[in-house]
């Protein structure tokens, strides 16, 4: 039972096909700048084994279709695909970023869902409108195949409205539908699932705050394996600072800024979406080359990273408020997963609230779920996020009902 994934950009389209029965991957890759000039296509068979075989394919693609013929070429290649022919493929589970209220669980597509994700366009103009290009092209390209939705903000559904709701006069949730919706809602529910599992504990008796860190980055309070609150909002915009993101802000400063600078509200928002946070304050985005800089005493540097370790720490101390006893703090994504200095720095002196890590076990570096708390302390656990594999599974679920 093969489940081939994807995540389709506006310009992209992310794959893998995973092998249900061993839950393994057989293939992933990445088709970049489509509809552009200098399209190039990255494909790995049988990832993270000793047999990977990467193939790197520069080459112009006019959409989406093209991009995918080119993928079910490589995957049913004799000589080195890793299926014969793409009938082999039972289904393709779609990332997609919003269903808004009206859809709450993964869903198999049919042209209800299609319309929905149409409608919530305005609250995801980049991604709803590509998460709909990939679903058309899987459903001309694999007929036989159903496909199933699985949604960014299905997880954080359970959020009661004294968390969803922001401070405006009602109507505005009433005609506009804006209220916290939180994203990154395959890596929550995976880590947290995976949480519970390494605790040798039920996910129904799990409570959990999980702290997802890459360039984008995002909480959440996970209380018997519910969501009962996220950073991320309306957008992926609130919540930490991120990479190029400001994350929270006061409201006052998008007009005040607007109307010092005569910037327009694209201008604004491209400000505080692509200009903001780790790159705003010292012109770096990736943590590796921002912990260069503070080696070499650039002060800037310096300031972004304690910067987003106070955020997260003040999020971490929120959620224990909102949650009570917590089983665990989880760090997870390329930041969470990777960065010891991180991690470190956002534990510092919490030990008042009975979080301590162990330094040695800080520093280990690992694939699989480890804990790094020190003895006594509430768990502090790193856990590899697998959002493919988790749209995989989700796709299993819904096709088997």
């Amino acid at each position: 039972m093969n489940v081939l994934v994807i995540n389709s950009g506006s310009s992209s389209i992310k794959y893998q096909l995973i092998n249900m029965e061993t839950e393994t991957s057989l293939c992933a890759g990445l088709v970049e700048r489509i509809g552009f000039a200098g399209g190039k296509l990255t494909h790995k068979a049988h990832p993270d084994t000793d047999a990977e075989k990467k193939i790197v394919i520069d080459q112009d693609f006019a959409d989406h279709v093209a991009g995918m013929k080119r993928v079910v070429e490589l995957i049913t290649d004799p000589a080195d695909g890793v299926i014969k022919d793409k009938s082999e493929i039972y289904a393709v589970g779609h990332r997609v970023l919003l269903g808004g209220e009206k859809i709450t669980k993964s869903l198999k597509i049919d042209e209800w869902a299609k319309e929905v994700i149409r409608e919530y366009i305005p609250l995801g103009p980049l991604h709803n409108p590509a998460n709909l290009a990939g679903i058309e092209v899987a459903e001309e390209l694999f007929p036989h195949a159903p496909s199933v939705g699985v949604f960014d903000t299905e997880f954080h559904q359970t959020m009661p409205p004294k968390a969803y709701l922001y401070p405006l006069p009602y109507e505005m949730y009433e005609e506009l539908q804006i209220r916290r919706y939180g994203f990154h809602g395959t890596s929550h529910r995976y880590v947290s699932k995976s949480a519970a599992k390494f605790l040798g504990k039920a996910k129904e008796d799990t409570t959990v705050v999980v702290c997802h860190l890459g360039n984008g980055c995002s909480m959440s309070a996970v209380k018997n394996g519910q969501c009962v609150d996220t950073t991320m909002g309306l957008t992926p915009l609130e919540g930490l600072m991120m990479g190029t993101r400001c994350g929270d802000i006061d409201p006052a400063i998008v007009p005040f800024v607007m109307e010092r600078k005569g910037c327009t509200p694209a201008e604004m928002d491209t400000i505080m979406n692509k200009q903001s946070g780790l790159l705003g304050i010292c012109g770096l985005n990736d943590m590796r080359d921002i912990h260069a800089a503070r080696e070499k005493g650039d002060a800037k540097a310096q300031l972004a990273f304690e910067m987003m370790a106070y955020r997260i720490k003040k999020y971490i101390g929120s959620y224990i408020a909102i949650l009570g006893k917590v089983d665990a703090i989880v760090f997870t994504a390329g930041i969470g997963e990777n960065d010891d200095f991180m991690r470190a720095e956002v534990c510092k002196d919490m030990e008042h609230m009975g979080i301590t890590i162990d330094t040695e076990k800080n520093k280990v570096r690992s694939g699989e779920p480890r804990d790094i708390s020190a003895g006594g302390s509430v768990k502090v656990l790193v856990v590899p996020t697998n959002e493919e594999l988790e749209i995989a599974q989700a796709t299993v679920e819904v096709l088997k009902g």
